[in-house]
């Protein structure tokens, strides 16, 4: 029953977050950036949230730096949007498993064209 109370708990946030962060005005963050899985610990205190961001190294740090500075405005806004016991406080690690598909595909592609 825990189990699925958290897995909610986590979609719920994931889907806010993704929201909120569409709605930032922070240069520092481009557009193209996703939230790819949220983590909230069983009490609540922590949210470690995977964020895809779409453009260079530099890019990718400016916008985890953007994140880290918005993080109280973002945990504000989650407390408002949803109705939890305790908000948790975050954390955002980038995830590169989107740009590791892409270059399986095209190397995938590649590979047939050869073929």
């Amino acid at each position: 029953m825990a189990k699925e109370r958290i897995n909610k708990i986590n979609e719920e946030v994931m889907r806010e977050l993704a929201v909120i962060i569409r709605e930032l005005k922070d240069s520092r963050i481009p557009m193209l950036t996703s939230v790819v899985s949220v983590n909230v610990t069983n009490d609540l205190s922590y949210a470690k949230a995977y964020i895809s961001v779409f453009g260079d190294e530099q890019v990718q740090k400016d916008a985890l730096k953007g994140l880290k500075s918005a993080s109280g405005f973002i945990r504000r806004e989650i407390g408002h949007r949803l109705n939890l016991r305790h908000t948790p406080e975050f954390i955002f690690e980038l995830d590169h498993s989107i740009e590791h598909g892409s270059k399986i595909t095209q190397m995938l592609r590649d590979i047939n064209k050869e073929g």
